[in-house]
C-alpha cells in the first residue's frame, strides 16, 4: 500500500528522490524476485507485475512504465563474474518490491530500471560478496537499490499495534543498525542474534539488506538510517542509504 499512501516513510522516499542527481539507472534487489537462480531483467520495457492478493483495485491498476537497460544488464554481468548471472529477456519486469518504493523515489518513471533476483540457493555470504562486486556501478551514475525489510514475520503481526514493534523485533533492528553504521562487512555477525530467527523466519526480506551492507563495505562508507520505524509488531521499516551518497553521477565522458 505504499505505493498509493502517502506516510512519513513514503515521504521521505519522495524527498530522499527528489534530492538526488538523476541517475543513469536504477538496479533493484528486490525481496519478490526469490528464485533458484541469479538473474537480471534484461527487456527494453518490464512489465508492471502485481505479485500479490486481497489489496483494493488501485493497486493491482497501479503501473509503473518505467523503461528496461539491456546493456546495464549485461554490464551487471560482466561486473558480477566470475559470478554468473543469467539475462531474463521476458519472463519477469518489475515487482512489487521495486515498483511500491519507485513510485515515490523516481514517480516519473523516466529513469531506465533492471532487476536483480534473489538465488535462494546460495548462502548469506554468497550475497554479500556479489554485492561487493556490483559497488563499481555506482560511479557510472547506477542507483543500487535495495528492497524488503530488516525484520519482516508475518506470522507474528499484531494489527494491533499499527505503529509499533515487538521488543524482539525493535532489538534485533537496533543490532542491524549497529552494524550498519560501524561495520556494514560485518552485518552477518547479526545471523548470531538470539532474535534472528524470529526477525528473519525467511531470508527473503532480509538479503537486500545485505547488498547495501556490501557496497557501503566495499567503499569504505558506513551505511546511514534514512528513515526509521515499526509497524504491526513484527515489521521494520527501517532503509538505509551509503554515506549519505546513494549514487555518484557520472558524465558519459567518464562512463
Amino acid at each position: 500500500m505504499n505505493a498509493v499512501e502517502r506516510n512519513r516513510y513514503t515521504d521521505t522516499w519522495r524527498a530522499f528522490g527528489a534530492g538526488l542527481p538523476r541517475p543513469r539507472a536504477i538496479l533493484v534487489i528486490s525481496a519478490h524476485w526469490f528464485i533458484h537462480a541469479t538473474a537480471v531483467t534484461a527487456m527494453s520495457q518490464p512489465r508492471t507485475i502485481h505479485d500479490f492478493y486481497g489489496f483494493p483495485p488501485e493497486l493491482f491498476a497501479y503501473e509503473y512504465p518505467a523503461p528496461g537497460d539491456p546493456d546495464l544488464a549485461e554490464a551487471v554481468a560482466e561486473v558480477a563474474k566470475p559470478v554468473w548471472v543469467g539475462s531474463d529477456r521476458d519472463s519477469w519486469g518489475l515487482d512489487h518490491g521495486a515498483w511500491s518504493v519507485l513510485a515515490h523515489v523516481a514517480p516519473h518513471a523516466d529513469v531506465p530500471v533492471i532487476q536483480l533476483s534473489i538465488n535462494g540457493l546460495k548462502p548469506l555470504d554468497y550475497h554479500l560478496e556479489l554485492g561487493a562486486r556490483l559497488a563499481p556501478l555506482r560511479h557510472q551514475g547506477i542507483l543500487i537499490l535495495g528492497s524488503g525489510n530488516v525484520v519482516h514475520n508475518l506470522g507474528r503481526l499484531d494489527w494491533n499495534q499499527p505503529d509499533g514493534g515487538f521488543d524482539w523485533a525493535r532489538r534485533f533492528d537496533e543490532a542491524v543498525r549497529a552494524e550498519m553504521s560501524e561495520e556494514p562487512g560485518e552485518v552477518l555477525r547479526t545471523a548470531r542474534n538470539p532474535d534472528f530467527a524470529s526477525a528473519v523466519p525467511t531470508p527473503d526480506h532480509f538479503i537486500p539488506l545485505l547488498y547495501i551492507a556490501a557496497v557501503a563495505a566495499a567503499e569504505g562508507h558506513r551505511a546511514e538510517v534514512l528513515v526509521d520505524g515499526y509497524t504491526y509488531g513484527g515489521l521494520s521499516m527501517t532503509s538505509y542509504v551509503v554515506d549519505g551518497q546513494p549514487v555518484v553521477r557520472a558524465d558519459h565522458s567518464n562512463l
